[in-house]
């Protein structure tokens, strides 16, 4: 096994909700194998509130969160990524700036949680389907011997774990 620390970027539009959910469980999850970053095409500027139950569950506080733009990854001085998954099909269709060291891309599409209205229970069960949901993918790519694949097959993978991810999580 390799000392390799893998860089991944959750990618959203807006940056408050999915893709800070997704670096809060990776970061947990990835045991100081992986290091998750977050950001948004176009960041609403906070976090959303109703991520605080899950980063809390992950061991962090929302304060160390904050909404920001992929400009910031995209300069010279950013970390270099492994791995970039969109987390919204907004992201997803957006022209995405040119990522230093072509790392692979993927798309894992989750229902905006942000978007729920309704009362808070309503909206924190929303939340909380998101977090499963990206808990789900996290934990099928975690298991994926990144090691030793290549790129193409790196990226075909992340499209399995989009497609297959709920059923595939049950027999885990």
């Amino acid at each position: 096994m390799t000392d390799k620390i893998y860089n991944v970027l959750f990618l959203c539009t807006g940056n408050s909700a999915r893709s800070v959910l997704a670096e809060a469980i990776l970061n947990k999850e990835g045991r100081g194998r992986f290091r998750a970053y977050s950001a948004g095409s176009t960041p609403t500027g906070r976090v959303n509130p109703h991520v605080r139950t899950v980063v809390e569950n992950c061991g962090f506080q929302l304060s160390d969160f904050r909404s920001k733009s992929w400009d910031e990854f995209a300069r010279p001085d950013a970390p270099a990524f492994d791995v970039i998954i969109t987390v919204c099909d907004n992201a997803a269709g957006e022209v995405c700036p040119i990522w230093p060291g072509h790392p692979t891309s993927g798309h894992w599409g989750i229902p905006d949680p942000a978007a729920v209205q309704g009362s808070d229970v309503e909206i924190d069960a929303a939340f909380a389907e998101a977090a499963r949901l990206l808990g789900n993918r996290i934990r099928l790519f975690l298991s994926l011997p990144i090691e030793t694949i290549e790129g193409p097959t790196l990226k075909a993978r992340l499209r399995e774990i989009h497609e297959t991810a709920d059923d595939a999580a049950q027999a885990l």
